[in-house]
């Protein structure tokens, strides 16, 4: 059972820098972990780190305990497949503006890839391989979901939280207005409330 104690993971998008999480993390007061990914963003690279398998392992060496996941964009992604490799210790998720393993551009998500390595020249060129299309999977992530999305975000649209809230058998959708897909930063006390509201099991009132 969830208790106030219980520790949270915060997962990056492919910006990869842990203090995409820290405004959140600092407002909800909670023991937590704030990863990094090597190789990606600014971060430095590190010859362990090879892909998304390599991402998914870190995070599982984190848990040895029950544990909630507060995830971003690709960090969705590796949060959707820890829950999968370990559904007994992940006590609830929290995905922002992710694809979490749906197919993206099928919804009219536009192609960030450009745009990505524009910013972020030296970053690991595997963050731009296909990745793995996870719906007919999702409904074995028995976790409670929060899907946290804004209406202004080109890259996951609204859409792709619609299609989430369908396959996943216990998610709500709550969307922020005009937030778009760096919601945690430029809405945080709206995204902490959302947040906390869930990890309490307080429904939040949305958009749904």
């Amino acid at each position: 059972m969830r208790s106030d104690t219980e520790k949270l993971l915060f997962l990056p998008g492919a910006g990869g820098s842990a203090s995409f999480w820290q405004p959140v993390a600092d407002i909800l007061g909670r023991e937590s972990v704030l990863f990094a990914w090597p190789g990606l963003g600014d971060e430095p690279a590190s010859p362990h780190v090879k892909g998304i398998d390599d991402l998914v392992r870190m995070v599982l060496q984190q848990i040895t305990e029950p544990v909630s996941i507060i995830a971003q964009s690709m960090g969705g992604l590796v949060a959707i497949r820890a829950a999968l490799a370990a559904p007994r210790m992940v006590d609830r998720l929290v995905l922002a503006v992710t694809s979490a393993g749906v197919p993206v551009a099928d919804l009219g998500g536009s192609d960030w890839r450009k745009d990505y390595f524009s910013a972020y020249p030296g970053a690991a060129p595997w963050i731009a391989d296909p990745t793995e299309d996870l719906s007919s999977r999702l409904s074995s992530v028995t976790a409670p979901t929060l899907l946290l999305w804004g209406d202004n975000d080109p890259i996951s649209p609204v859409a792709v939280g619609e299609r989430l809230l369908s396959l996943l058998p216990d998610a709500q959708l709550c969307v922020i207005p005009g937030a778009d897909h760096d919601l945690a930063l430029t809405h945080t006390a709206l995204a902490a409330r959302a947040i906390e509201c869930h990890l309490a099991d307080r429904r939040h009132v949305g958009r749904t």
